[in-house]
């Protein structure tokens, strides 16, 4: 954890302008992303901050970085014996939508700071199982030195689960932070707030109030802007696709409000001056709640809405039960619509008539009506009242492995295919793995929570579950084991469906699968359990007899390399490590890499991720 104010920056920003308090002007709305060709996005970069190519970690070695000049990625290149400076970016923000992706090398600690004040600790976590508010994803402590021993450290919120990657694998992280509010007097008014922080496709943090600044602000008079900043004094790190929009833009605001109701069932927009009106009158908000009919209505609104810049702007509008639409200055804003949707329109500053009908006709919904709008500047805001249905229909029905589980269901993968035979092994140390029976391979690898299988049990259901923890998917599905003339020859095609006989699965001692099939008339078994300290799967596939020509497909990808220790990377999403004397090959294959080896007696190899 940083502890360090470096006095000389803390002068650069407020010359900046970084520590405007309440009523100063608001700065011109940014949107975009950080060029990494070079620092020049950067106030006095430190010299342990580079911009680089490519870099690669050493699993094994800690905080070590194996950099490749080039540009397009911004790296931090200390280590324990030569600590580095905290980088700050020329961004001054309020309210911000932040995303990048970067990876950590071994052991390697560091943060992101929003306005310099707020940490979002970001640290080599691999195989944590109860992750706490120091590690990747969580909202650093606050602290208070006057306070007893033990006790300095409060307010620290730990991410919902841990969805880490390895040392050296690309991870990605969205972050909706807002600025705290002040009023003219500069006196405090609500507390900055962490919206949202997505790790790697998992909601880790939601709707967590910052009462101040986390420890290693670089200072604790909280402001409406403040520069972004990360930590440079702990670790090996590196960064990417660095996007945000800095939000600093007033919301629209809607005025001149006129209701009618008609009571009736409608799919589409009618002729209003051929209905009569079942009520009517002006109201002061968009809201639901003036139609006294339970069902089969039609609420229609008038009224104007309010741009204060040009550009476009985005509408969601979410109406349980019917259909509806909106039209602005005449235009489609929100095409026609069945319970929720949205639409896109160009809208120019100024004052703008609008229309938008709400047509219920189904009895077992609850009347709502929620409108929300984003623009330039403008992160989404509600325009309605809190009559707003949330169009969850149900909580979800959450597995987890609190020991060795196995849960059979249909999963689907990316591309529009679901395995139809799949199986679901659960461990308790949150690293989980889907196997397709019909392929013989590992479809899909995650951690963090176990199963989602509200799609599998609500009601009739489907009979597909989600996993519920970040995904590492390993290709679409195609036969692990399949024949080669030679290592560069296209896969043998089984047409006559010989080559590949699934026979089930049994539990060993532990109760983890054994699946077993047959290959070419050899008994295959394929047995996986979890690599010591939760970092992946370890993979032991053992053949009777093997077949001439076989080969096993480890991998696929687009980017497939060898790294030291014969651990191979693909696409920087997962890493293959194989034991034994086996010789892979990596070949290209259909505009895509393959990493295979051939089949003997036995293969071990581990997914690590």
């Amino acid at each position: 954890m940083n502890k360090k104010l470096h006095t000389a920056l803390f002068i650069a920003f407020a010359t900046l302008g970084g520590l405007n308090r309440a009523g100063a002007q608001a700065v011109k709305t940014q949107a975009g992303s950080i060029s990494l060709n070079d620092l020049s996005a950067f106030a006095a970069p430190p010299k342990n901050w580079v911009i680089a190519g490519n870099v690669h970690a050493d699993l094994d070695k800690t905080n070590d970085f194996a950099i490749t000049k080039g540009a397009g990625i911004l790296v931090n290149t200390v280590d324990e014996k030569n600590p580095g400076h905290d980088l700050y970016f020329n961004l001054q923000h309020g309210d911000l939508d932040l995303e990048m992706d970067y990876q950590v090398a071994k052991g390697a600690n560091s943060g992101i700071y929003l306005q310099g004040r707020y940490e979002i600790q970001l640290l080599d976590s691999w195989g944590t199982v109860a992750p706490k508010s120091a590690d990747n994803g969580g909202i650093y402590e606050r602290w208070d030195d006057s306070k007893p021993e033990g006790q300095k450290g409060y307010e620290g919120h730990a991410p919902r689960q841990n969805a880490s990657k390895a040392p050296g694998l690309w991870q990605h992280i969205s972050i909706s932070f807002q600025a705290p509010r002040f009023d003219a007097n500069g006196v405090k008014t609500a507390n900055a707030k962490i919206l949202s922080i997505s790790l790697n496709g998992v909601l880790i943090q939601e709707n967590v109030e910052l009462s101040g600044p986390t420890r290693g602000a670089f200072d604790n008079k909280e402001g409406v802007q403040g520069p972004l900043r990360l930590q440079g004094d702990h670790g090996a790190v590196a960064f990417r696709n660095i996007t945000y929009t800095n939000f600093d833009k007033p919301h629209p605001t809607v005025s001149k409000l006129n209701y009618t109701v008609y009571k009736g069932a409608y799919t589409t927009e009618p002729d209003y001056k051929t209905l009569k009106a079942e009520a009517q009158g002006t109201t002061p908000t968009l809201t639901s709640n003036e139609v006294k009919l339970l069902n089969e209505y039609l609420l229609r609104y008038t009224g104007t809405i309010h741009i204060d810049q040009a550009g476009e702007y985005t509408f969601k509008l979410s109406i349980p039960g019917g259909k509806g639409m909106m039209h602005i200055n005449g235009a489609t804003a929100v095409p026609l619509i069945t319970n929720k949707g949205q639409g896109k329109i160009q809208l120019q500053a100024g004052d703008h008539p609008f229309d938008l009908f709400y047509a219920k006709t189904v009895d077992w919904a609850k009347s709502a009506l929620g409108l929300t709008v984003s623009g330039p500047g403008i992160r989404e805001f509600l325009l309605t009242d809190g009559n707003v249905s949330s169009n969850d229909a149900v909580d979800p029905i959450l597995i987890n492995a609190t020991a060795n589980t196995t849960l059979r269901s249909f999963t689907d993968v990316p591309g529009g295919i679901r395995v139809t035979h799949g199986v679901n092994v659960g461990s308790p140390t949150q690293v989980h793995y889907t196997y397709d029976m019909d392929k013989g391979m590992i479809v899909q690898v995650w951690r963090g929570g176990f199963l989602d299988a509200t799609p599998m049990w609500h009601e009739r259901g489907d009979g597909s579950s989600r996993a519920a923890g970040s995904v590492q998917f390993l290709g679409t599905p195609a036969p692990a084991i399949g024949k080669l003339t030679t290592a560069d020859a296209a896969w043998a095609t089984d047409t006559a469906g010989t080559g590949y006989k699934p026979k089930g699965y049994i539990l060993d001692a532990e109760d983890r699968p054994v699946f077993r099939y047959q290959v070419y008339g050899s008994l295959v078994n394929d047995a996986s359990t979890i690599t010591d300290g939760g970092q992946g799967i370890h993979r032991v596939i053992t053949i009777d007899g093997p077949a001439a020509n076989l080969f096993t497909r480890l991998a696929t990808g687009t980017k497939i390399e060898l790294l030291k220790g014969g651990v191979y990377t693909i696409d920087d999403k997962y890493y293959i490590r194989l034991e034994g004397d086996d010789k892979p090959v990596i070949r290209n294959a259909g505009g895509m890499q393959e990493l295979i080896v051939p089949m003997q007696k036995k293969l071990t190899y581990s997914i690590i991720f």
